[in-house]
């Protein structure tokens, strides 16, 4: 398509260390797609989210409030979850979609929640990506330093034990 596609081509085509390979390399327009560039990021792992979720269940537990607590990584797929004994069953998906949620639009959703009521900006913002988004409290995401590395849900109490069991789990993170 441009000289960049020759020097790409060229590049693959020799060995590595090759210094002809370096100079193809360069010959690169500065607009070429990088639709093969690999990208790090951050995310938390089982051994962030048993720590998160520990944290969260002693937090309902001093409260009384059984809860459903679920932690997703960075590209919001669930890490891990628990239901505590008595925790309503039918916040299992709650849980889940509000860590998601949080994960989804960095945010919390308490605040999404009050973003989301008619007049504003994004009313009905709960029926999109098939009705996963959740506007209740109770979703928090998790950051290492400003990057958002993942998120918790929390469901089975009122939206005030949900929310501090939320922050409470999220805050274990920060200080693991």
């Amino acid at each position: 398509r441009n000289s960049g596609a020759v020097g790409t081509l060229a590049r693959r085509s020799r060995p590595r260390g090759d210094p002809r390979a370096a100079a193809c390399t360069e010959q690169l327009s500065p607009n070429w797609p990088r639709r093969h560039a690999i990208r790090t990021i951050q995310t938390l792992d089982l051994n962030d989210a048993r720590t998160i979720i520990d944290a969260g269940i002693a937090e309902a537990e001093r409260i009384g409030s059984p809860s459903n607590i679920a932690v997703v990584d960075a590209g919001g797929c669930l890490l891990a979850f628990a239901r505590m004994d008595d925790a309503w069953r039918g916040s299992v998906d709650i849980a889940i979609s509000k860590a998601w949620t949080a994960r989804a639009f960095d945010v919390e959703t308490k605040a999404l929640a009050k973003l989301a009521q008619p007049g504003t900006d994004f009313y009905g913002i709960h029926a999109s990506n098939d009705g996963k988004v959740m506007i209740f409290a109770g979703g928090v995401p998790i950051k290492d330093g400003e990057t958002v590395i993942g998120a918790v849900g929390v469901s089975g109490g009122n939206g005030k034990q949900d929310q501090g069991v939320a922050e409470a789990a999220a805050q274990a993170f920060a200080r693991s």
